[in-house]
């Protein structure tokens, strides 16, 4: 009996040595190399297939954070995670904020930040349970350590899902306003950004009222945070890595 447990115990140290190493060596990869799939990508590919949908059609195209108009990296900031360049992938305070209002609803209110959802869409699965944020704080933190925030912010904007079979923001560029990423206005990354929390229940092509309003808040929340100044400091930054 003992033998075995000393057999088991070695196989479970084995296995998160391995689980510990391949995870760093992921991320190290992707910290330079393009993103060619993501998880979640695959999934939604999986998914189509096995429910037989002929017309499913992957559309992504990866691009360079300096091919990507500057408008934006500011709008999924402004609707997504406005304190991304102050936390180290865990904004706490808007997770105690969703962990009190969550007590009340009937559909949750999300907490994560760019980093989670990079670690959670490019390396995860969909889901709630413990075990998987444990693996997703991991990730997150993982990022933070291994990626400068212009890194995560760059691999967010092109494996963030848009709409059906649409990833990333030059493949949402050119299936909704009919341009390359680098060329979209301020009130056009605002709808893109206005998606972001239901991709697969919005519909762009034929934006609600609804949409178009929360376009309108991101667009001012873009100008609160500064707004060109916000840009350029963003510019910067990525120019420096």
């Amino acid at each position: 009996m003992r033998s075995v447990i000393r057999t088991l115990g070695r196989i479970a140290v084995w296995a998160v040595a391995c689980f510990l190493a391949g995870s760093i060596l992921l991320v190290l990869v992707f910290r330079w190399a393009p993103v060619p799939l993501s998880s979640l990508m695959f999934q939604r590919q999986l998914a189509a297939s096995w429910r037989g949908e002929q017309s499913y059609r992957l559309v992504y195209t990866w691009v360079s954070l300096t091919r990507i108009s500057l408008s934006a990296p500011l709008a999924v900031l402004a609707a997504e995670d406005q304190k991304f360049f102050d936390h180290n992938g865990f904004d706490f305070e808007a997770i105690s904020k969703a962990w009190q209002v969550n007590q009340h609803r009937r559909r949750p209110l999300g907490a994560s930040t760019l980093s989670q959802q990079v670690a959670k869409n490019l390396y995860l699965w969909p889901g709630r349970t413990f075990f998987r944020k444990g693996v997703e704080a991991w990730f997150t933190l993982l990022l933070e350590a291994l990626w400068s925030k212009e890194r995560i912010l760059e691999v967010y904007l092109n494996v963030a899902e848009f709409g059906p079979g649409v990833f990333g923001v030059e493949a949402a560029s050119r299936t909704y306003f009919h341009k390359p990423a680098v060329k979209l206005t301020s009130r056009e990354a605002a709808l893109l950004a206005a998606v972001l929390p239901s991709p697969l229940r919005s519909d762009l092509l034929h934006p609600t009222s609804y949409m178009r309003s929360r376009a309108r808040h991101i667009e001012r929340q873009m100008k609160l945070m500064g707004g060109n100044a916000s840009l350029k400091r963003i510019k910067a930054s990525s120019a420096l890595d």
